[in-house]
């Protein structure tokens, strides 16, 4: 199966906000659709810069980089985005897009170990080209943490008894071994879903340090947003969602003063204005069922004060 970009259209369209030229970031490059309709929409003297860690995404980023001068890529997760971008002499923009989560070809394809429903190596790094992989990661980590981790990322309720399991079994080679192990020691699993479907989001979330990078990325695209800059993000899992929504609340709401002895005053530190919050139809979850979970937040960036 090929990637379908998510949100697609809903995405660009909220983040150029009727604008057609400017310095934009994809911080999650995939393969490249979101960078693609976003450069069909921008003029001459545009520049978008996308990140990504995935190997197999660069080789198409890399392609697009020789056919539009405008586009440049950078191997790099979006959590080093400042850093990235000073590197290039870029200190504002005006938009910041994110596409959460894995991607379809990393699922479809056996040999990256993310799906148990294609078994293949466990591997599930995004980036494959350093850290430890699945196996040896649960060779190393404690039951009470393996457990704690799959309880808190995977939010699977039976997961004491899942992680005796998969430590009592030693070095599990395979995705298809680990699928199997955890069907075997769940009692009860929600209808249509496999019985490792949480276990494995939990252990591929812990891997890549998905939830980190995200609270680590957030406020930094806020930092780089010119005024009236826009910020887009697509998230799969209500965990993720939760992060984005807690954030752009945080950023948008005025702050109470609590100072001893002085009347409550509300400061005016909001960096944010809520835009939207965008579901995907139900024509794109016909077509990519995989959008069913889909959620689009997009919010403005507020000009400082004195501006």
């Amino acid at each position: 199966m090929s990637h379908i970009s998510v949100l697609l259209h809903e995405t660009v369209d909220a983040l150029v906000a009727e604008r057609n030229t400017g310095i934009y970031v994809d911080g999650t490059f995939g393969r490249g659709g979101h960078t693609r309709l976003l450069l069909s929409k921008l003029d001459a003297n545009a520049k978008v810069y996308g990140f990504d860690k995935d190997p197999q995404a660069l080789e198409v980023a890399y392609q697009l980089q020789q056919e539009d001068p405008r586009f440049e890529i950078i191997h790099a997760s979006f959590a080093d985005l400042k850093q990235e971008l000073a590197a290039r002499g870029i200190y504002e923009v005006d938009g910041v897009m994110a596409d959460l989560g894995v991607s379809s070809p990393q699922l479809d394809q056996a040999e990256r170990g993310f799906s148990f429903m294609h078994s293949g190596p466990l591997d599930m790094r995004m980036d494959n080209s350093k850290g430890p992989t699945a196996a040896e990661w649960l060779v190393e980590i404690e039951e009470e943490k393996l457990a704690n981790i799959i309880f808190q990322y995977g939010e699977e309720r039976y997961s004491r008894r899942i992680a005796k399991a998969i430590k009592a079994a030693g070095y599990i080679a395979t995705t298809g071994e680990l699928a199997e192990i955890v069907k075997v020691a769940h009692p009860k699993w929600e209808k249509n879903k496999h019985a490792a479907t949480r276990t494995f989001q939990a252990i591929r979330i812990a891997i890549n340090k998905e939830l980190e990078d995200v609270e680590v990325f957030l406020p930094q695209a806020v930092d780089v947003l010119k005024a009236q800059g826009r910020l887009a993000v697509i998230s799969f899992h209500s965990l993720e969602d939760r992060l984005i929504k807690q954030f752009i609340q945080k950023e948008s709401t005025l702050a109470e003063d609590h100072s001893w002895g002085m009347p409550q005053q509300r400061q005016d530190t909001r960096r944010l204005k809520k835009i939207e919050r965008v579901k995907a139809s139900e024509a794109e979850v016909k077509a990519n069922p995989r959008s069913r979970s889909a959620w689009l937040r997009v919010a403005e960036r507020l000009a400082a004060k004195g501006e």
